[in-house]
């Protein structure tokens, strides 16, 4: 048989594309990615030179994805990110939130069933790690087990391989190769990755203005009451900072008085906090700018999720919504953890080879 050099990825729930660009960077092919949001396939296909299914993974066949792959002598890779909302720290308060779809990542393990990938890679927030609703992670690492796959599951905490935000995530890979594992971190704290790093040098705007030379940075409005308040919240400070009349009723409270870091700014000497498809909404968590009087914007935050300048969002004649640009860039992968799996798959096949 001949040699399987080529590496060829499918991306089932890809949105815009994060996981897929970052994979296409460290080398790989993209074949195809699938998301019910028909509204990524423009940046999707645009980015990744792939094709976008808008379909329902619940519908899809093995059949379908196997006929995807383009070369019988490539190494097979099935990318899968189900979405992590019932998995969040929110969902464990809210147990009926999105209960359908716990049953994602059972979708997820029929696909792999049936299409036989050499490798699959599966990201999601880490609190999936002690779900106890149901053994969604343990029942699908066991097919995977019983299907003949090595199957590593690593804690990842994004600073550690030079991404600028707190963020903690989850990271499966598997392989029918042999014994699969993430590459080395590549950074130290002493060497983490700034806010001032990676948005320390855009010019400054206002809060609801566009920049003149960047259409995507642009800033959300405030409410006259909101750009008091955060004049008054100082260098790394929150809501907690502010004189009684600007604190809102929630936080007088004593269940309120948990949420520190709503209205909060960022610091410019350590990353950031997690992305959210509310990051660029100053009441939505600690997303105020460091120094300028705004929440940060829908630039500002694709750079914290290493989206490179280049990434297209929307089509040219297109309009830039702030919430749609939000949900894109908070639902994705950050596009350097998608280099770092992407390197660490193609030193595992090379380590087999």
């Amino acid at each position: 048989m001949a040699q399987k050099n080529s590496v060829e990825v499918i991306d089932l729930f890809c949105g815009i594309g994060g996981l897929s660009y970052g994979m296409r960077q460290s080398g790989m092919r993209i074949v195809a990615g699938f998301d019910i949001d028909d509204t990524c396939k423009y940046a999707y296909e645009k980015n990744n030179k792939a094709s976008f299914f808008s379909q329902d993974i619940k519908s899809i066949t093995g059949e379908f994805i196997k006929n995807l792959y383009k070369s019988e002598y490539s190494l097979r890779v099935l990318a899968g990110c189900a979405p992590c909302q019932p998995f969040s720290s929110y969902a464990f308060k809210n147990k009926k939130k999105d209960a359908d779809k716990y049953d994602l990542l059972y979708e997820f393990g029929r696909i792999v069933k049936k299409v036989k990938p050499d490798i699959i890679t599966m990201e999601n927030v880490a609190q999936i790690l002690n779900f106890k609703e149901k053994p969604v992670l343990q029942d699908f690492i066991q097919t995977l087990k019983t299907n003949g796959y090595k199957v590593s599951v690593n804690k990842v905490f994004c600073p550690d391989y030079g991404i600028p935000q707190r963020r903690t995530r989850l990271v499966l890979l598997a392989s029918k190769l042999g014994e699969i594992s993430l590459i080395p971190k590549t950074h130290i704290p002493e060497k983490y990755v700034t806010v001032k790093d990676i948005i320390g040098d855009l010019p400054p705007i206002k809060a609801g203005e566009t920049c003149k030379t960047d259409k995507l940075h642009i800033a959300k409005s405030l409410s006259e009451k909101n750009l008091k308040r955060i004049k008054a919240t100082p260098y790394g400070g929150g809501w907690r900072d502010w004189s009684e009349d600007l604190q809102l009723d929630c936080h007088k409270k004593e269940t309120g008085k948990s949420f520190g870091s709503v209205y909060g700014r960022m610091v410019w000497e350590e990353p950031a906090p997690t992305m959210t498809t509310l990051c660029t909404g100053l009441g939505n968590g600690r997303f105020g700018h460091p120094e300028q009087h705004r929440a940060i914007s829908l630039r500002e935050a694709a750079l914290i999720q290493t989206f490179p300048f280049e990434y297209e969002f929307f089509a040219p004649n297109e309009n830039i919504a702030m919430t749609k640009a939000s949900r894109y860039i908070g639902n994705a992968v950050p596009v350097k953890l998608g280099y770092v799996i992407g390197q660490s798959i193609l030193k595992h096949i090379k380590d087999y080879k």
